[in-house]
């Protein structure tokens, strides 16, 4: 499968809020999840780690809405934007923008890179 018909499928699954369906479907056994914060979530490795990562934020956020844009490919990546109005636990309500960049190698996603706007 091409990067084009993975980056597809895989954020048509995320559009309909299947974001963990999405990771089972698609991501490498050895994939990589970068976020620009310190602490244990900065980088996590590994199927496991990175779907253990996504159920501790869905846990701990409860997500009001959400849109998906994307997605946008070239070569071996695609980049997806999300937008979601949540709001944490113990925290205020807010609303998250951020572009994912997903790097494919043999059919599968070996990177995840989550970049935020500045304010």
């Amino acid at each position: 499968m091409d990067t084009a018909t993975i980056a597809r499928e895989f954020t048509d699954m995320c559009a309909a809020g299947d974001f963990a369906e999405a990771g089972e479907a698609f991501w490498a056994d050895d994939v990589v999840s970068l976020e620009p914060m310190p602490g244990d979530m900065a980088r996590v490795e590994g199927r496991e780690a990175v779907a253990r990562k996504g159920e501790w934020w869905a846990e701990n956020n409860e997500v009001h809405s959400f849109e998906v844009e994307g997605p946008f490919v070239f070569e071996d990546q695609f980049a997806v934007r999300f937008s979601m109005d949540v709001t944490p636990s113990g925290g205020e309500r807010t609303t998250m923008d951020e572009v994912a960049l997903y790097t494919v190698r043999h059919g599968k996603i070996v990177e995840e890179r989550f970049l935020y706007g500045t304010e």
